[in-house]
């Protein structure tokens, strides 16, 4: 991997060396879900390309730590919406998203959660919304891990088959690949219910 500067090459040796890697990668999936800006592929990628023999374990880790934070969203937007929901929405400048979403969300509920889930827009806004509008937690945290799953094992599946090539396929086609993913996705979850719903 070409680093930018000298101190971004020694933090990620430094994660990379550590003992507790994989709790910090928990711990930085965590913030990237809740408020960080930057997509955790830019470190998750080499990572996984210098280790691949903790690969699935790393995926693991990632997923765990995007599944808590996601709870923790799912929290604030049944019980702080009004306080901290609201303050957040307009900190990270996504009230657009927001109202996008919510009836979005009302419509389609579990596929919806599934497909914010793998396309390219803020996860943040699917917590705070199935929150507040009482989504069962359990099929939250279901749609939650399944597209998140597909986000971290099919990227360690990639890094696993291609090395260190990922990275640079990533930054060209993240973009396209998020989008066909999520609508596929979707389109199959909206699939099965139309036909739950001829079979009832």
């Amino acid at each position: 991997m070409a680093f930018t500067s000298k101190r971004t090459k020694q933090w990620f040796e430094r994660i990379n060396g550590s003992k507790n890697m994989l709790w910090l990668l928990a711990i930085l999936s965590f913030l990237e879900t809740i408020i960080l800006p930057i997509p955790i592929e830019l470190v998750l990628i080499p990572l996984m390309a210098v280790n691949r023999q903790r690969i699935w374990a790393i995926a693991t880790a990632t997923t765990l730590g995007c599944l808590v934070a996601s709870i923790v969203g799912y929290g604030v937007g049944m019980v702080l919406y009004q306080s901290v929901g609201t303050w957040f929405i307009e900190f990270m400048g996504m009230e657009q998203s927001y109202q996008a979403f919510q009836g979005f969300f009302d419509q389609y509920g579990f596929a919806a959660i599934l497909a914010i889930g793998i396309l390219p827009i803020p996860f943040q806004v699917a917590m705070i919304t199935a929150g507040l509008s009482g989504y069962p937690i359990l099929l939250f945290v279901l749609a939650a891990l399944i597209a998140r799953g597909l986000r971290y094992f099919g990227l360690a599946w990639l890094v696993h088959r291609f090395g260190h090539r990922v990275e640079i396929m990533w930054k060209r086609h993240a973009l396209k690949t998020s989008l066909a993913l999520g609508s596929v996705v979707l389109l199959l979850v909206l699939g099965m219910q139309a036909l739950a719903g001829l079979v009832v």
